[in-house]
């Protein structure tokens, strides 16, 4: 029984390891190569042999046959008596016949010397001397070497002459070569057209998207017993046909990504232990088993592939087939992160999740457009989906990472993506004892000391039931979406921190004093005092915009509006800068910027209400007023909606619709500090030019305010109006769109100029003489009709 070779199974492959695959792949390589120049050599050998046996003179047929059968009686004189029975005389007069045979005997026409050992230190000019010189009288003619013909007798070589041109050749070797490339040479293929080149490439990118959906359908039928075409599809994106290596490329990337959002399971799949891969478990379990590593190593080779394709393009580096130009490797570098996107929105939960986090967020910093964008939708889309928030903080981690190694050398955009963090709790300090589980249940030392038997048993069976109880409420799932939470949170304070200590002056700055405005009240009471005091030294510094300063004016009153309500600190600095810097806003740019000042007169008055005087409401609400003359209507909807609800806050703010003063002094507008402008003495006279706005509902809102903001009654808005925000309807009513919003009434008049006037004249003048013409006709006949019966009586 022969020992046939067995060929590895796929598991086997699988734990090879990649030093001993390349190792195979080298050594198949070496062997092919020295098999051709094996191959190359013999040609070489047989060419030299023909030229040998052309040059040669043919000897006489009778010399040929006495040397054959002197080499026969040679053989038989041998085979007879061996040396070793001759006497010692015989052998010595035998030797001497030799050497001189060997003289007479020697062909005179080959070069090589008979006594090599005695001519090893011949010189060089000797040994050149003795080679026989060729003189070329006439030009030869060239030979075509034919197939040689083998006989018993040898190789007999086919020739046939060609006339030789009448040119030197230099060099013997430059012959050799042009003989060699005529030996080696292949037919020419015929030259294409366009058209047909272009159906040739269409023909074979038609066979090849058959065959991706072929494998690709046959994956997704059966997964389990198809699992290896998947190899063969993913060794696809090595794809060497110059036509169609691109789009094949791509097609087997967005093909293989599909593939895998589909049969990936809704679970990590973790490594056998040596324990368990030596146990012996059912069919459909180790059928499971082996799917399940299939799947893991090609979906780990696939992420490689999409990694060196990245690399490649960063790198700017050729392959050494050369069959993708560097043009194209970006367009590859584009899908390839398009893939990856989505595969970390799409399977957050499977393996390798965390990899693709560390391809992806450095690639939100790429100079590239069009990559960044679709990592920074991707990690967004990724942030809004995840409820538990393991995934948010894997990224935020190397998000955290990267703005530190990179010295905070990073785009803002990239710090921009934690607003949309799905963050609203986190697990406090001074929470800890609220968040922990209420029910404790009693260890079994207490049931021992404090109850009796059949009490153990019900307290047994009563705490199974309330544990069960916990499990359907996922209360474990909720700690733990704390933890990570509050884990998550940290992270992000910390990055924030450092850039305000280290990178004041960064870029990164407005993103980070956006987002403390968005999570302030989600800080540590302890860090409340120092934060206020840096992000007043920031305003005071005078290094920031307009918008930044707003952002820490909202970040103060975000963290003073949460915890900070038990803290007694009076941020009057902050609302102080808020009032001396409104009328820095207008219709030009800083539009956009009224969003924030309404989310911060939000916070600073209706979530403190109780810490605010009177006399500063009032000097909010006139300068309020008088902004809103000159901001785009949008802009004025909003002021005006702000100032219909501090109205309703502060009961006493009617007495800027009275035109008598209320106390001693005089309104001082140009004052920055609102607390003692004498706001009471003056009258909000801006609200009956407002009343006369061309917006409609500017309009609406000034009256509103002029009868008092009444919840009721004849002066009172609509639901529409009065049961949104501010800052909603400052979006509603948003002129980004350079169109009239709500839309103006198109209304077309009547054209009346001189002509049209003259025809209306004339048309009148005519109806006019012929109804006295009709009138006049009609009289006429009815006195001829008098007339005529008169007659006839008569």
């Amino acid at each position: 029984r022969k020992n046939k070779k067995r060929v590895p199974s796929f598991r086997k492959l699988l734990r090879t390891s990649k030093i001993k695959l390349d190792n195979k792949l080298k050594n198949k390589q070496y062997k092919q190569q020295s098999a051709a120049k094996k191959y190359r050599k013999e040609q070489k050998k047989l060419r030299e042999a023909v030229r040998d046996a052309i040059s040669r003179k043919p000897f006489p047929l009778e010399e040929c046959k006495k040397k054959q059968v002197a080499e026969k009686r040679e053989e038989e004189e041998e085979d007879a008596l061996p040396l070793d029975m001759m006497d010692e005389d015989d052998l010595k007069l035998m030797e001497d016949l030799a050497q001189k045979a060997s003289f007479l005997t020697r062909d005179l026409s080959s070069n090589e010397p008979v006594h090599i050992k005695k001519r090893k230190h011949e010189s060089v000019i000797d040994k050149y001397e003795k080679v026989p010189r060729r003189v070329q009288t006439e030009p030869e003619k060239e030979l075509i070497h034919l197939l040689p013909i083998k006989d018993k007798g040898g190789i007999i070589p086919q020739t046939m002459e060609k006339p030789v041109l009448n040119v030197a050749q230099d060099e013997e070797e430059d012959t050799e070569e042009m003989e060699e490339a005529e030996d080696f040479s292949e037919e020419p293929l015929p030259a294409l057209t366009p058209e047909e080149m272009a159906a040739q490439r269409r023909q074979k990118l038609q066979e090849r998207k058959m065959h991706i959906a072929a494998l690709a359908s046959a994956i997704l039928s059966e997964p389990d017993n198809n699992i290896k075409k998947l190899k063969e599809l993913r060794a696809m994106l090595m794809e060497q046909d110059p036509n169609v290596a691109v789009i094949v490329r791509k097609l087997v990337m967005v093909s293989l990504m599909e593939i895998f959002k589909d049969i990936a399971p809704s679970y990590k799949i973790r490594p056998l232990t040596e324990a368990e891969k030596a146990t012996k478990v059912k069919k459909e379990t180790q059928k499971l088993r082996e799917f399940e590593e299939g799947l893991v190593s090609q979906y780990k080779f696939y992420l490689e592939n999409l990694e060196q394709t990245i690399k490649d393009w960063k790198q700017r580096k050729l392959k050494k087939s050369n069959v993708i130009s560097l043009k194209a490797y970006k367009g590859l570098a584009e899908i390839a992160v398009k893939c990856l996107c989505e595969l970390l929105v799409a399977l957050p939960h499977f393996n390798f999740h965390n990899n693709i986090i560390v391809l992806i967020v450095p690639l939100m910093n790429d100079a590239s457009k069009k990559i960044s964008e679709l990592c920074f939708e991707a990690v967004k889309k990724l942030f809004k989906q995840d409820k538990l928030g393991c995934a948010s903080l894997g990224v935020v981690k190397v998000i955290s990472g990267l703005v530190r190694g990179r010295n905070y050398d990073v785009r803002p955009e990239v710090l921009k993506v934690f607003l949309h963090l799905r963050i609203k709790e986190v697990e406090l300090q001074k929470d800890s004892e609220d968040i922990a589980p209420k029910k404790k249940f009693m260890t079994y030392k207490e049931k021992r000391k404090n109850l009796s038997r059949m009490q153990r048993k019900w307290k047994k069976a009563e705490e199974k039931l309330e544990r069960e109880l916990l499990e359907a409420e996922a209360s474990e799932s909720k700690e733990k979406k704390l933890k990570l939470h509050t884990e998550t949170l940290n992270i992000v304070f910390v990055t924030y921190f450092r850039i305000l200590k280290k990178a004041q002056k960064s870029p990164l700055l407005p993103a980070v004093l956006e987002g403390l405005a968005k999570f302030a009240h989600l800080i540590n009471v302890e860090f409340f005092d120092d934060l206020l005091i840096v992000l007043h030294s920031l305003i005071v510094s005078g290094g920031l915009s307009y918008r930044e300063s707003l952002h820490c004016v909202l970040s103060a009153f975000h963290i003073l509006s949460g915890q900070g309500d038990v803290l007694n600190i009076d941020p009057m600095k902050f609302y102080t800068h808020l009032y001396k810097t409104l009328f820095s806003l207008h219709a030009g740019r800083t539009n956009d910027d009224i969003g924030i000042v309404l989310q911060c007169l939000d916070v600073m008055f209706a979530k403190r209400r109780k810490q605010v005087s009177q006399q500063r409401a009032l000097a909010f609400l006139k300068r309020l007023s008088t902004l809103a003359l000159h901001v785009l209507p949008n802009s004025s909807v909003g002021i005006l909606a702000t100032n219909r609800v501090l109205m309703q806050i502060f009961p006493k703010m009617d007495l800027l619709l009275d035109n008598e003063s209320q106390g001693s002094g005089v309104y001082l507008p140009e004052l920055d500090e609102p607390e003692h402008c004498n706001a009471q003495n003056t009258a909000l006279w801006e609200l009956h030019l407002l009343q006369r706005h061309y917006h409609p509902t500017v309009q609406k809102f000034a009256a509103h305010l002029i009868a008092g903001a009444p919840t009721e009654g004849s002066g009172a808005l609509s639901l529409d109006l009065s049961q949104r925000p501010a800052t909603e309807l400052f979006e509603a009513y948003s002129m980004r769109g350079m169109t009239f919003n709500p839309p103006v009434a198109s209304v077309t008049p009547r054209r009346k100029d001189t002509f049209s006037q003259l025809d209306s004249f004339i048309d009148e003048e005519l109806n006019k003489q012929l109804q006295q013409h009709i009138s006049e006709t009609v009289v006429h006949k009815r006195l001829d009709f008098a007339k005529h019966l008169k007659e006839s009586s008569l």
